[in-house]
């Protein structure tokens, strides 16, 4: 196999899969990327089982053929390489030669006999997604996913489609820790597979590497499922990634409904303040106190070791003093994703779990469990 690539072309190929191979595994193939040199083109395939990808580049190819390499070493050799076109050619016992310019490398390959089946994806399968909506709902719920490796069934985010009365369908997607909880929705043009009228499981690695695909650019996506697997496809990639087995919990039910002590808050004032108060809180459990009374909160921490702060901000409130004690980590992951000027938090009573949202928006629902006073 031969084939010649520009330097720019195949460093960004693999760039793109270096989140993907496995750093720690007992099988060395899943360390390798496949590189495949086909009559047209190069596909560069890289799975660790769970998520894969797989993408197809424009090359010179001199004689076609496949071979596995370290996809680390390989993107560390050829991000050092000048500025040429790099010439990959594979020798015998799976040896492998680079040349670019005066500079040559020769590494051990594996054979690509050994690397898992990677499945063919049909795009009728496929439903479009904008990339847009996609990326601002991962961002709303990625934060509160549960890094419990035990909580399998929360090391994920739940996707779901509802129709809704007008025949729009409803995409949400939900993630909790058990702390908090996270809901960003959004209306989808189109029919859906039935998995997600039902629902699934997406798992968190797929999640981020979804994520940097929707990163690149706007338009739209090809998203859909084949056998228990979820599959992205964007221009000349597609990703795979198999669906977390297990039930998600019923989150409609931890949903407080009677929270009616409505907060109004400007957001980047409020996320300011919180920050202020959190350098001072314990770096255990980051405790800061509001108390909230007739259109002001008074924002406050204490440590024994360090001191106390308190700040004081006008807000918009008119009901009885109320305290409640949080996580400022919680609060400002909250605030980071609101994309509205102001926000509304929603108490019941310092014990019950607080609701934040957007002002006047419905695309986006946070649940946070408050602090034990």
């Amino acid at each position: 196999m031969e084939f010649r690539i520009d330097k720019e072309q195949f460093l960004k190929a693999l760039q793109k899969i270096q989140g993907i191979v496995e750093k720690r595994t007992s099988m060395p193939i899943l360390s390798n990327v496949l590189l495949e040199a086909t009559e047209t083109s190069l596909l560069v395939t890289a799975t660790d089982l769970e998520v894969g990808m797989k993408s197809s580049y424009s090359a010179e190819v001199v004689a076609t053929g496949k071979i596995t390499v370290s996809a680390k070493k390989l993107y560390e050799i050829v991000k050092e390489l000048p500025n040429q076109q790099i010439v990959f050619s594979t020798k015998d016992n799976d040896w492998v030669e680079i040349k670019c310019g005066k500079v040559q490398f020769n590494i051990v390959g594996l054979s690509p006999d050994e690397f898992p089946y990677f499945p063919d994806v049909k795009e009728e399968s496929l439903f479009e997604i904008e990339s847009s909506l996609l990326r601002g709902m991962i961002e709303k719920t990625s934060y509160a996913i549960c890094t419990d490796e035990t909580k399998y069934n929360l090391n994920g985010i739940f996707a779901k489609v509802e129709v809704k009365q007008d025949g729009i369908n409803c995409l949400k997607m939900v993630s909790t820790d058990g702390h908090r909880l996270s809901i960003a929705s959004g209306n989808l043009k189109g029919s859906v597979g039935p998995e997600l009228l039902k629902g699934v499981i997406l798992p968190k690695k797929g999640i981020y590497e979804m994520k940097k695909i929707t990163d690149e650019e706007g338009g739209m996506l090809l998203f859909g499922f084949l056998d228990n697997s979820a599959v992205i496809k964007r221009g000349d990639s597609y990703m795979v990634m198999r669906l977390v087995d297990g039930e998600f919990p019923d989150y409609n039910r931890v949903i407080p409904t009677a929270n009616n002590q409505v907060v109004t808050v400007n957001k980047e004032n409020f996320s300011h303040s919180v920050r202020r108060m959190a350098i001072l809180s314990s770096e255990k459990f980051k405790g800061i106190m509001l108390e909230i009374s007739d259109n002001g909160i008074k924002i406050s921490s204490s440590n024994p070791e360090l001191g106390d702060a308190m700040e004081e901000i006008d807000v918009e409130y008119h009901g009885d003093p109320i305290s409640v004690r949080f996580n400022a980590r919680y609060l400002l992951d909250v605030l980071s994703v609101a994309e509205t000027e102001r926000v509304d938090m929603r108490f019941r009573d310092e014990l019950s779990p607080s609701i934040i949202v957007p002002e006047n928006s419905e695309s986006f629902l946070a649940v946070i469990m408050p602090m034990r006073l």
